[in-house]
């Protein structure tokens, strides 16, 4: 009984149910929804009209997200945020060289 127990369990822990394949999911495109304004600003090499402010909110935001990622396991919550937070990093570095550009 113990050994099929221990089977059971690893043959469920490794099929993912429609909601955390949904959660992957949105988690993918939420992750990359700075991705086309990091691009952009990389290649004009300008940030001019970039707000700092909004990519200040979503840093602190992301490391809070984390945070609670953590202290529930949630590796879909983790992964997500930690891909925005570095993203708004990014934005962030990028204002400041070019935001007078």
């Amino acid at each position: 009984m113990r050994n099929g127990r221990v089977l059971t369990f690893v043959v469920q822990s490794t099929i993912m149910s429609g909601a955390e394949i949904l959660g992957y999911a949105a988690g993918a495109v939420t992750a990359f929804t700075f991705m086309p304004q990091v691009i952009k600003t990389w290649r004009d090499k300008s940030a001019r009209d970039i707000s700092l402010t909004m990519f200040l909110i979503a840093f602190i935001n992301e490391i809070m997200w984390l945070v609670y990622g953590f202290m529930i396991d949630n590796f879909v919550i983790i992964l997500t945020n930690a891909v925005m937070l570095l993203m708004s990093g990014i934005m962030i570095a990028l204002k400041m060289k070019y935001g007078k550009a």
